[in-house]
């Protein structure tokens, strides 16, 4: 299964508010699509991953970043785009923030999934219906239901459940590092980065999976969809109403009262 008959299959199981986006990650000897666009070279800033997955999502655009695109130090160092300094695996980014200590920030830190540096130069995302690549990972962004659908599609095959870790923080690595490196599906909680810098919505969660599954969650989400399970979720309509006591008062009158 291609890239594109993957978005179609979404749009039309899932129906996301945004496009499903395809992420690959670039060695030094490979290049970016030549439409990519460089946030550094193209738009004069300097952006976070979650920014350039909401980029692909929103904008439809394709975004390739290396080291000299991103931002973010925590990014940096989790895609090996930037070595991992003492400063950081002894928590100092963490503590005060996101823990009561180093101890706990290293903790935090080293739970992190993260790329060896330099295995890659650049990461690029595009919206996957015209990826026109293999991707390492696939992103798809919607509401608790649609992420559920999302969910019980994974498991159609092979039952059981989906494991996953959330942290809280780096939801960037999440959905593409430990996709790839599990080879398996993640349910992504988005982290405090991906909305504020995001702008990832209240009501929005992730869901990633490796490129080799598309074809496996679309059988999926099509067997549980014959089975009963869709999107939207439909509602029980088969009931009758209750209705304030004053109203029934209608009822006896008309109970009383000779009809045509």
């Amino acid at each position: 299964m291609n890239t594109k008959e993957f978005a179609q299959a979404i749009e039309t199981f899932i129906r996301p508010e945004t496009f499903p986006v395809a992420a690959k990650l670039l060695k030094a000897d490979e290049a970016a699509p030549e439409r990519a666009r460089r946030p550094r070279r193209d738009m004069g800033i300097e952006i976070a991953i979650c920014q350039a997955i909401a980029m692909a999502r929103r904008y439809g655009w394709t975004i390739a970043v290396g080291e000299e695109d991103v931002s973010c130090p925590l990014t940096k160092t989790v895609f090996g785009f930037a070595p991992v300094t003492d400063h950081y695996a002894e928590g100092h980014l963490a503590c005060g923030m996101y823990t009561e200590t180093l101890e706990a920030g290293a903790r935090s830190e080293a739970a992190s999934p993260k790329l060896p540096e330099g295995m890659y130069k650049q990461l690029v995302v595009a919206p996957a219906a015209n990826a026109g690549f293999a991707p390492d990972a696939l992103v798809i962004y919607g509401n608790s239901a649609q992420v559920l659908r999302l969910v019980t599609g994974a498991l159609w095959k092979r039952g059981g459940k989906l494991t996953t870790s959330i942290t809280g923080r780096v939801d960037c690595s999440d959905e593409v590092i430990a996709t790839m490196m599990t080879g398996d599906y993640q349910v992504i909680l988005p982290c405090f980065g991906d909305r504020v810098l995001g702008q990832t919505q209240d009501h929005e969660m992730a869901f990633s999976l490796p490129g080799s599954k598309m074809k496996e969650l679309v059988e999926g989400l099509e067997g549980t969809q014959k089975g009963g399970l869709q999107y939207p979720i439909p509602t029980y309509l088969r009931y009758t109403p209750q209705y304030p006591e004053h109203y029934y008062a209608l009822e006896r009158i008309w109970a009383t009262m000779p009809r045509k």
